[in-house]
């Protein structure tokens, strides 16, 4: 996966009541809307945590943000490849990495790279305190597919817009396993 050097400065923080929404514009009408409109409702409902990449402490200013939530894959869904080494439950628990956004401003500076290696630590990181066999992702549309991708991310046969990774390859990554 690729890795570049980020600015020591930055620092990724769940949504805060005082992050500056209101400008911020990634250039899709629903993931900025989300953000300005409902993401501080799903926070308080317990439906997904948004959390917010700044500067540095103190700044308002939203370069880019994600959002996880819980989420159970049909294992009917799953490559036959890999379904077959996983239980055979209904339901296998899951990270949703559901909207991953960068602000216009700051396009071409590595922010999603940043954002998307932020998310699947944390995921990892709660794997391991709250079973969650994989990662999915919500792919907006074909330039966020392609991204997905880009990483490592493998697309449900019924579901190509809904790319996913394994949790043992995210412990990769990072060297946890």
């Amino acid at each position: 996966m690729p890795r570049r050097q980020y600015p020591a400065s930055w620092l990724i923080q769940p949504l805060q009541e005082d992050h500056d929404r209101a400008s911020f514009s990634c250039g899709n009408v629903s993931l900025d809307r989300y953000l300005k409109e409902q993401a501080g409702q799903d926070l308080r409902r317990g439906c997904a945590t948004p959390f917010v990449l700044v500067t540095e402490p103190g700044s308002r200013a939203i370069l880019g943000y994600y959002t996880l939530s819980s989420y159970g894959i049909d294992t009917g869904e799953l490559p036959a490849d890999i379904a077959k080494k996983l239980p055979r439950y209904p339901l296998i628990p899951a990270t949703l990495l559901g909207r991953l956004a960068v602000d216009l401003r700051h396009h071409g500076q590595g922010i999603g790279e940043f954002l998307l290696l932020d998310s699947l630590r944390r995921a990892l990181v709660q794997a391991s305190k709250i079973a969650a066999a994989a990662v999915i992702v919500d792919s907006i549309d074909e330039r966020a597919a392609r991204f997905y991708r880009h990483f490592g991310f493998t697309a449900f046969p019924t579901a190509p817009g809904r790319p996913f990774l394994l949790r043992k390859t995210v412990a990769d990554l990072f060297g946890d396993e």
